[in-house]
């Protein structure tokens, strides 16, 4: 693994306060013995800070009595909730490993159902307690919630103040609260195998090591994965044969207790590259924020201008937008070795929403041959979240984006990217992207 990917996992930091900064100023202490801050504190306060993501939003309505949602006697609120965040059902991943907030509820015949879209999570059990959601905020990153699954007059939705952190900030989530798609040796009862080894998987994880714990619906050729297997003694006899190209899961469990029969392998595929992208853009965010709080603050102790950047935060802020870089463009993304098909309508619905250029072309378009996208850069680009980062961090991205598409940077990691690649992913990004067009077009009057 490279030392440029083992960054961006644990690129966000804890960093001195004011007094500490002080310290290290005056007396040479090392940052580890300064007081520390963390997101749960300024200038980030993730516990504490308002937040507007789609849930926010919804609990608005609902309190208003703007929106209402619906119980039914199998689902509960579930179906509601999908259509109010506008989640399509085909988007259904099924995992039976028990690593999530309700385990005793999930089992191999009984799986956990997920649900998403470009900003949200919808997290459900048969006979479970509540429904699990996560929404991306643009500023403040994954914020956790959940709605009992009993059925009320007004139903309400509960913002989470620290419990799913114990799971979802970590160095899996690049140490910031996030998401994760984790791929473990599981049981006969889902119980993970631990001794045995997990993956947190993304777009750079080897097909092999891939959804142990899930189920999976469609088509892979002679790639092997981990799912629909049960780990029956060590990691050494788990069969990956067993559970391949499967389209259809009704011999492992009642299909019929979901909204949907199927676990899509594209709707997976997809989900692995979002969660992590999700998290590489909110940790840009609080790395930025972090950086200019601190240097504002030193400010006030030099006696320097308001608003002036230390050349140790603009290293920090350009580390973090490389690495932001790194992942928009699907560095090191493991390369298929045959084709790829799902079995439900989600590929022609994701494909769908995608902003197309003149020529028809689009971040969303899939390729499913030999990777995921067909022009590797992430569509999250278009994203609430990637538009709300500091300016600062939002235009160096940009920048060194265009660095690498323009050849400036023939790195190890974006090797994949063919000269041609390279100009049609430009090209697209100048008709869609205002702001990376208007950067281009300055740069070359200038």
């Amino acid at each position: 693994m490279m030392a440029h990917k083992r960054s961006l996992v644990a690129r966000f930091k804890a960093s001195v306060s004011l007094a500490g900064a002080l310290s290290l100023l005056m007396f040479g202490e090392s940052p580890a013995s300064a007081q520390r801050v963390t997101y749960e504190q300024p200038p980030i306060d993730y516990l504490n800070a308002e937040v507007h993501d789609r849930v926010a939003v919804l609990i608005e309505k609902i309190e208003s009595g703007e929106a209402t949602l619906k119980y039914d006697s199998q689902f509960g609120y579930l179906k509601s909730i999908l259509e109010a965040l506008d989640i399509s059902e085909s988007s259904q991943s099924l995992v039976f490993s028990k690593t999530s907030l309700q385990l005793s509820k999930i089992s191999p015949r009984r799986p956990r159902a997920l649900y998403f879209n470009d900003d949200v999570y919808v997290g459900f059990c048969q006979r479970g307690d509540v429904i699990e959601i996560a929404a991306t905020d643009p500023r403040q990153g994954a914020t956790f919630y959940t709605l009992k699954q009993t059925e009320q007059e007004r139903p309400r939705i509960v913002r989470d103040r620290g419990g799913c952190l114990s799971c979802h900030a970590s160095s899996r989530t690049q140490d910031i609260p996030g998401y994760l798609v984790r791929s473990v040796f599981p049981d006969a009862a889902g119980r993970p195998k631990l001794g045995s080894g997990s993956f947190t998987t993304d777009h750079t994880s080897k097909f092999h090591d891939r959804w142990g714990g899930w189920y999976v619906t469609g088509n892979h050729g002679t790639m092997r994965h981990m799912g629909n297997t049960i780990c029956r003694t060590d990691e050494m006899e788990f069969d990956r044969s067993a559970g391949a190209n499967e389209t259809d899961l009704s011999d492992y469990f009642r299909t019929d207790a979901y909204v949907s029969p199927n676990s899509d392998i594209v709707a997976l595929m997809v989900l692995e590259h979002q969660t992590q992208m999700h998290n590489a853009i909110a940790a840009a965010n609080f790395e930025t924020r972090l950086a200019l709080h601190q240097s504002f603050q030193m400010n006030e102790l030099l006696e320097r201008p308001e608003g002036f950047v230390s050349d140790s935060a603009k290293r920090r802020i350009s580390a973090v937008a490389e690495d932001l870089v790194y992942y928009m463009l699907f560095g090191e993304e493991f390369q298929l070795t045959d084709a790829v098909s799902g079995n439900t309508s989600f590929a022609d619905e994701f494909q769908s929403r995608g902003v197309v250029d003149s020529k028809g072309r689009s971040l969303r378009q899939l390729n499913l041959q030999t990777r995921l996208l067909e022009y590797p850069c992430s569509y999250l680009i278009y994203s609430d979240a990637f538009a709300a980062l500091p300016d600062l961090v939002r235009h160096e991205t940009l920048e060194k984006l265009a660095a690498v598409l323009e050849g400036q940077n023939q790195a190890k990691e974006f090797q994949h990217l063919s000269p041609k690649l390279r100009q049609q992913i430009s090209e697209i990004l100048l008709e869609t992207v205002p702001e990376y067009r208007d950067m281009i077009t300055s740069r070359n009057q200038g």
